[in-house]
C-alpha cells in the first residue's frame, strides 16, 4: 500500500512540474513578449482579453476548433476526438487529424490536463458552446498555456468563429483563402437557382430528433441543416415558438403528432442525410410515418436530402454546397 501511494505521489508531483515548466515557457511578460521571447497580442476570447503568441508554434485544439484548425493548416500537436467531422475532412486532414494526440473526448468533460500539458502547447484554442465551458477546468489550463474560448452560441455562427479560431492560431491566410472558394461557389449557385429557390417556402428534418420520445426536429433558417442552404437562397418558414438558448433558437422538437401542422405551408421539404446517403434513424422515423406521406411537398414530389449538414468549416461547407445543388437539381427541369 505504501508503494502505490509513493507512486501515486510521484505521479501528482511530475504532472505539477510539467504544468509549471509550460507555464513559465509559454507566459507573457509585460513588454509584449513571452518568456521564450516572441511577440504576444491581446486577444478578445469568450473567457475574456487573453494574451497571446503572435505566431503560436504548437497548438491545441479542442471541439469546433478541430475541424477549423485542421483546414487552416494552424501548427497542432494534440486534438479533442471531433468524430461527426471525419466524413467531411479531406485526405490530409484526416491524415494529419489520425496522427494528432487526442487530448479530449467528444464532449467537454472528457478533457485530459496531463494529455495536454505533455504536448506542451504554447495556445489552447477550445471551441466549445459558452454553457459548456462549465465543464473545463479552465484554470487549469491556463496554467499550462495561454487558453481562448471562441464556441458558438448558433449553429450558423462557424463562419464567424472559424476565422477567429485561425486567427488566434496565426493560420488567417489559410482560411481567407478556403472562404474565398466558398463565397465564390455559392454566389455560381444562387446565381443558377435564383429563378426556383428563392420562391420556395421551405422545412427541414434535422437529424437530432428522438425517436424514443416521440419527436422530431425541425430546423429553420440558421440551424445546421438549413444554413448553407440559405447562402444560395434558401429561406426556411416560420421560427421557434420558444427560444431555449443556442441551437434551441433555430430549432424545435415537435412530437411526431405534430407533423401535419409543422410542415403543412411548406412547398418543399429537406432532410439530413449520412455523408453516404443513408438516412439517420431520427429522419427515417418522420418519413416512415403515415402523416409525412401525407404531406402537400411530399404529394408534390418536393422532397430534397442534403448530406454534411454538419459541416462547420468553409472547405467543408463547399462540399455541402455540392451536395445541396444535388439534391436540388430536379427543381430546375419542373
Amino acid at each position: 500500500m505504501r508503494t502505490t501511494r509513493t507512486r501515486r505521489l510521484a505521479g501528482a508531483i511530475a504532472l505539477a512540474l510539467t504544468v509549471a515548466t509550460a507555464a513559465t515557457a509559454c507566459g507573457a511578460g509585460e513588454d509584449g513578449k513571452a518568456a521564450d521571447g516572441g511577440q504576444t497580442r491581446v486577444f478578445a476570447a469568450d473567457n475574456g482579453q487573453i494574451t497571446i503568441p503572435v505566431s503560436p508554434k504548437r497548438v491545441i485544439a479542442t471541439g469546433y476548433a478541430v475541424p477549423a484548425l485542421l483546414e487552416a493548416g494552424a501548427p497542432l500537436v494534440g486534438v479533442s476526438s471531433w468524430k461527426r467531422g471525419i466524413p467531411l475532412f479531406n485526405e490530409q486532414e484526416r491524415k494529419k487529424y489520425d496522427e494528432l494526440a487526442k487530448v479530449a473526448g467528444e464532449s467537454a468533460s472528457e478533457t485530459n490536463y496531463e494529455a495536454i500539458a505533455q504536448a506542451d502547447p504554447d495556445l489552447i484554442v477550445i471551441g466549445v458552446p459558452k454553457p459548456v465551458l462549465a465543464d473545463i477546468d479552465i484554470k487549469r489550463l491556463e496554467a499550462i498555456a495561454p487558453v481562448v474560448a471562441i464556441g458558438p452560441s448558433v449553429p450558423s455562427m462557424w463562419r464567424e468563429l472559424s476565422r477567429k479560431q485561425a486567427d488566434a492560431a496565426g493560420a488567417a491566410a489559410g482560411f481567407d483563402a478556403l472562404k474565398t472558394a466558398y463565397d465564390t461557389k455559392a454566389k455560381a449557385l444562387a446565381e443558377k437557382y435564383k429563378a426556383v429557390v428563392p420562391q420556395l417556402k421551405l422545412g427541414h428534418v434535422g437529424a437530432y430528433g428522438e425517436v424514443a420520445k416521440g419527436n422530431f426536429q425541425r430546423e429553420f433558417n440558421g440551424s445546421w441543416g438549413t444554413n448553407i442552404a440559405q447562402d444560395i437562397g434558401a429561406t426556411y418558414y416560420g421560427q421557434v415558438k420558444v427560444k431555449g438558448g443556442g441551437s434551441k433558437d433555430v430549432s424545435e422538437y415537435p412530437s411526431i403528432e405534430e407533423l401535419s401542422t409543422a410542415f403543412a405551408q411548406a412547398d418543399a421539404i429537406t432532410y439530413s442525410v449520412a455523408a453516404d446517403g443513408s438516412v439517420p434513424a431520427p429522419v427515417k422515423y418522420v418519413l416512415d410515418s403515415p402523416l409525412w406521406k401525407e404531406l402537400p411537398a411530399v404529394k408534390a414530389g418536393k422532397v430534397y436530402p442534403f448530406r454534411f449538414t454538419e459541416a462547420a468549416t468553409y472547405r467543408a461547407a463547399t462540399s455541402t454546397l455540392d451536395a445541396v445543388d444535388q439534391a436540388f437539381a430536379p427543381l430546375l427541369k419542373q
